[in-house]
């Protein structure tokens, strides 16, 4: 296995420049899964005789083992390899999907649907992991945002395509088509070399390096409120809009202007990469959200929401890929652990954000609500600007 002094130089030598494709497809399952869940709540709703409140709890179940399953997905994977629980966790997938697809009940498919995201949890952590593996400091942000391409793609066909398949075919059938990715998946990993790592640690101990690292500490609380800023109020553009009398479907589109910013976006990285430190991407990325924000709170219409969801998904390719670059260097001996981490504060800080924006957004106070998180914005911003020009200035 690498010492840590041996991974820091295959961080700065040669490599290769992006991950294979494997990995990007099985970033896309993953993303695909967890976005196709929604759309359908209505349908599986009316099939099962539950109410709509009862069956936001197949999507609730979901987010929270999908969230929390991160940081063991990561430590495990420092212990036992990358590949192997890459593997694992397509095959749990696979198999609950199954159980998702044929469940006979509401109560049933709450427990598969939090098994299926306690699965699909340990890809996209997993995958951001390899990357920093095996390749490159000096291209691995690139890499990083080819892989956040695939996700931006499943989460566009995912929500583009959920309604239509479950009116259509039904919501069995839109359950039963990741199983078959991950069985996709599965097969395109077989050429895929594991690639070497340090010499595996006891779990609470690769915990307990990691959240005593200052640097990575940082990391995480900047995903935190990261995640409540993008990923939390990026949520409720829409209900803004229909606070408006707009109705559902053009609401939806509009914010569907984020997927599309974030693939373009994506594409722009490699060559800002080449010229750019990190902390300079992450200056550029920020103003898309601040802007964003800035835009809604003065006025909400279809066209600030257009703006404000680009705006996102603009951060989203340069800001956060620019932090997630950022965290797998910091401890590359122990880089599933403290990707997974990162992960995890992510997806929690979207789930605060949420909660406390929701009174704001119930009251219709949507000028407070939006001119508020555009502060908080430009705060997280110029800190995480501020901490990666600090890294990047003691270990260039």
């Amino acid at each position: 296995m690498d010492s840590p002094v041996n991974l820091r130089m295959h961080d700065a030598g040669p490599g290769p420049s992006r991950a294979p494709f494997a990995i990007a497809l099985a970033s896309f399952t993953s993303s695909f899964d967890r976005f196709a869940v929604s759309p359908l709540l209505v349908f599986l709703a009316e099939d099962l005789g539950a109410t709509l409140a009862q069956a936001v709890a197949v999507a609730g179940v979901y987010f929270l083992a999908y969230g929390f399953t991160q940081p063991v997905w990561g430590m495990l994977s420092d212990r036992h390899g990358r590949l192997r629980v890459m593997r694992l966790a397509l095959l749990g997938a696979g198999l609950a999907g199954v159980g998702s697809a044929l469940a006979p009940g509401l109560g049933a498919l709450i427990l598969w649907r939090g098994l299926t995201g306690a699965f699909f949890g340990g890809i996209i952590p997993t995958s951001i992991t390899f990357i920093g593996d095996t390749v490159p400091n000096h291209h691995r942000q690139s890499a990083l945002a080819d892989n956040m391409a695939a996700v931006a793609v499943g989460t566009a066909l995912a929500t583009a395509t959920a309604g239509v398949v479950g009116g259509a075919l039904g919501w069995r059938v839109m359950f039963a088509l990741p199983v078959l990715l991950a069985a996709g998946c599965l097969l395109a990993l077989r050429s895929v070399a594991e690639p070497e790592r340090p010499a595996a640690q006891g779990l609470w101990r690769s915990l307990a390096r990691t959240v005593s690292n200052g640097w990575m500490l940082a990391i995480i609380a900047l995903a935190f409120v990261e995640g409540a800023v993008v990923l939390g109020l990026l949520t409720l553009l829409a209900p803004a809009l229909q606070d408006q009398g707009l109705d559902a479907a053009t609401a939806g589109l509009s914010v569907a202007a984020y997927g599309a910013a974030t693939l373009v976006a994506s594409r722009l990285v490699r060559p800002l990469a080449r010229r750019w430190p990190a902390h300079r991407l992450i200056a550029l990325g920020g103003l898309g959200m601040v802007a964003g924000y800035a835009a809604v709170a003065l006025h909400v219409s279809i066209g600030t929401v257009v703006f404000a969801a680009a705006g996102l998904g603009w951060t989203w390719a340069l800001m956060h890929t620019a932090l997630q670059s950022w965290a797998t260097v910091v401890l590359p001996q122990l880089r599933g652990t403290a990707v997974s981490l990162f992960a995890a504060a992510l997806f929690a800080g979207s789930s605060v954000g949420a909660l406390l924006a929701g009174p704001l957004a119930d009251a219709g106070r949507w000028t407070l609500l939006f001119g508020v998180t555009a502060v908080v914005a430009g705060v997280v911003a110029v800190l995480s600007f501020a901490a990666r020009r600090a890294y990047h200035r003691r270990r260039p």
